[in-house]
């Protein structure tokens, strides 16, 4: 059972880039899902996040900028990332509650992370 995150790179401020996380492996369900970030010397934070039934909270600083979404039946998540700055800068998770096969309750992953770069 795996996160793993891409869709990462070099983008120019006002750019978009899209961000997936995939869910592999012998999972029955995904409950919440989100993306947080961590720039050079500064601690890990919320970006977005999204419940099972679709509902979404964001950080301040992305709100009408990014927008999370996913896709229950191919377990996957998205973060699209538009009007982006050079303070979005920043090393990208994606974090899931799995429901997993045989097993009860749900389970706290973390995907790899994937780099997002804004500069001109």
């Amino acid at each position: 059972v795996q996160l793993q995150a891409s869709g990462g790179g070099l983008v120019q401020p006002g750019g978009s880039l899209r961000l997936s996380c995939a869910a592999s492996g012998n999972i029955f369900s995904i409950n919440d899902m989100g993306w947080y970030r961590q720039a050079p010397g500064k601690q890990r934070e919320l970006v977005a996040r999204i419940t099972i039934g679709g509902r979404t909270n964001y950080a301040d600083s992305v709100k009408g900028r990014f927008t999370i979404s996913r896709d229950n039946a191919k377990k996957m998540g998205y973060l699209q990332m538009n009007s982006l700055r050079p303070e979005d800068t920043a090393v990208y998770y994606c974090n899931a509650f799995l429901v997993i096969r045989g097993r009860p309750g749900s389970y706290d992953y973390w995907g790899q992370g994937t780099e997002v770069t804004v500069s001109s």
